[in-house]
C-alpha cells in the first residue's frame, strides 16, 4: 500500500505534500524532526491522505497536486 499525504503546520499554516509506502513511519519522521523539509516548522497535522496500490501511482498523484499550487 502507498499513500500521498498533505500536512499543515500549526505555526506557519503552510502545507507539505509527500508520498510514502508507510504512512505511520513517515508521519513519525515528521513529528520527530528526522525530515529536513519540515524540521522546526511544526507541529504538523495530517489534513489529507489518499491510498494507492503502487508507490509510483502515489508519486504521480503527489506531482499532480503540487502542480495545482504552481498554476495559481
Amino acid at each position: 500500500m502507498a499513500f500521498v499525504y498533505i500536512l499543515q503546520s500549526s505555526s506557519t499554516k503552510r502545507f507539505y505534500f509527500g508520498s510514502t509506502d508507510d504512512l505511520d513511519r513517515r508521519l513519525d519522521e515528521h513529528r520527530t524532526g528526522k525530515c529536513l523539509a519540515t524540521r522546526n516548522r511544526g507541529p504538523w497535522a495530517l489534513v489529507y491522505s489518499e491510498s494507492f496500490l503502487v508507490l509510483a501511482d502515489a508519486r504521480r498523484r503527489e506531482r499532480e497536486i503540487k502542480n495545482w499550487k504552481s498554476s495559481r
